[in-house]
């Protein structure tokens, strides 16, 4: 098969893209503009003989789009490269709006006048905004985002699945909820308290911390959405949790005690506006129709995690510096309470 992936250089296209590298022999055409969290280093480790070409661009620029898929002939366009993080959309939302919408529309069109036979639209739990306990979202569930990012991501959903409708253009969208893993940007829950911890800092903890979260170990994600490409419907909506719900303040106290870390390392700062308490994902429709379960358990895949930001002290400390710094004293500077 032949795959365009945009933002294939980002946290879980890089996994995807190194997923079918080590279990298929996909020819593999990597669309990424390399912002702050795109990172060639990602891909390293992907052997010679991988059928892999990396094209650097912006799915807003419809010339480039147009000319990668007429090129490429791709059997799937699997749709990562989107602003992902919540507090970036408090601070800029302009971003998000451009590249979640735009390029969106951008690859969709490029899709419809070359006759793609499928795209797989990757989006996000957070299009369902706060879940009062004990419900949980199934993919009927009203769409209530709450930040500029969730609003954009909720909307790049509507206009794929419209492509659907309108042009029957064969779209499929997954929504999924916290990824984490190996080679994630430090500016996400996890990442960000183990680089933290590990360097000694002040771990910022919004609020109560008390927010929940459904934990998605990045592997897993990535055989869902081939799931969903090889067994998953046109037009359809797949969640992918993790079905591991844990208080954000709880999955710190786990990072600092497998760091052997003091809590008094954990420092309350104001919390974000909007900040949403709680997500919950129904995955079984994906489970009925596809057969995927996840398969690692957060108490493992944390570990694993943590033991490669051991290991990687020089990856982290290259992408913790330049434009990370100013974002992140934007961000919390001035928050402690």
């Amino acid at each position: 098969m032949r795959f365009l992936v945009t933002g294939g250089a980002g946290f879980i296209g890089s996994a995807f893209v190194r997923m079918l590298a080590k279990s298929t022999n996909a020819e593999i055409v990597n669309l990424d503009k390399l912002t702050y969290a795109g990172n060639l280093e990602n891909l390293a480790s992907l052997p010679a003989h991988v059928k892999h070409r990396f094209v650097h661009g912006d799915i807003c620029d419809a010339k480039l789009v147009e000319s990668t898929i007429e090129q490429l002939r791709p059997d799937v366009i699997v749709h990562f490269a989107a602003e992902s993080h919540v507090d970036r959309s408090i601070l800029s939302p302009d971003a998000f709006f451009e590249t979640n919408l735009r390029g969106t529309l951008t690859l969709l069109e490029g899709a419809r006048k070359l006759k793609v036979p499928r795209f797989l639209h990757v989006s996000t739990d957070e299009v369902y905004g706060s879940i009062e306990p004990p419900h949980e979202a199934d993919e009927n569930y009203p769409l209530r985002a709450s930040s500029p990012y969730s609003a954009s991501k909720a909307g790049s959903d509507l206009l794929a699945l419209s492509y659907f409708v309108t042009y029957k253009l064969p779209v499929t969208v997954t929504r999924a909820s916290n990824n984490y893993g190996p080679y994630q940007f430090p500016e996400k829950l996890i990442p960000l308290m183990i680089s933290n911890a590990i360097e000694d800092k002040p771990l910022p903890i919004y609020g109560d911390g008390m927010q929940i979260r459904d934990w998605l170990y990045v592997d897993d994600h990535c055989r869902a959405i081939m799931a969903a490409i090889e067994k998953g419907g046109p037009g359809e909506i797949y969640n992918i949790g993790g079905s591991r719900a844990l208080p954000n303040v709880d999955v710190v106290r786990k990072i600092l005690a497998a760091l052997d870390k003091p809590e008094s390392l954990m420092q309350t700062v104001k919390d974000r506006p909007g900040h949403d308490r709680r997500y919950a994902l129904s995955s079984e429709k994906l489970m009925r129709e596809t057969g995927w379960r996840a398969e690692m358990p957060f108490e493992e895949g944390l570990k694993e995690t943590i033991a490669w930001y051991r290991s990687n002290g020089d990856w982290v400390s290259r992408v913790k510096s330049g434009e990370y710094l100013h974002y992140y004293e934007r961000n919390y500077g001035g928050r402690a309470v």
